[in-house]
């Protein structure tokens, strides 16, 4: 006797099966400097899946590192699929060590070219630029 389809059944059970937790795992495709951990699920044309599934798994506990967390721009950019392959440990190294040689060159620059007498410059940027032509309160030039 074959088995008959009943649509409220199927129905009924694929609601049941939605209050579930899916249990998503992907493969792990490496780790920033920070601790995070990257995942991949690659993308599975045969089920009309066209692009692969990518996140971060962040190190800290709280969920509210989770919206302030640093990422590296190579990794950024493998996240958001602007580049296709993850970035490779030596390239990561290599564009750390640039970075940090443009941090040191722009503060020999800066103490190059301060002028003599002039106060150094604060490392803290403020919030908005000041002018002297412009009050920063209503009435305050006038004293």
């Amino acid at each position: 006797m074959p088995k008959e389809r009943d649509i409220l059944k199927m129905i009924w059970t694929n609601f049941i099966k939605s209050f579930r937790p899916r249990q998503i795992t992907g493969n792990l495709i490496g780790k920033d400097r920070f601790g995070n951990q990257y995942f991949e699920i690659p993308p599975n044309p045969s089920i009309g899946k066209r692009k692969a599934e990518r996140w971060f798994q962040p190190t800290g506990k709280n969920e509210l590192d989770h919206f302030d967390k640093e990422l590296p721009a190579e990794w950024e950019s493998w996240l958001r699929g602007r580049r296709d392959n993850p970035p490779s440990e030596e390239e990561l190294v290599k564009n750390q060590a640039i970075a940090l040689l443009k941090k040191q060159n722009a503060a020999e620059l800066e103490i190059k070219h301060a002028k003599p007498g002039a106060p150094p410059k604060e490392e803290k940027m403020q919030d908005f630029p000041m002018y002297p032509e412009y009050e920063t309160r209503p009435g305050d030039k006038d004293k």
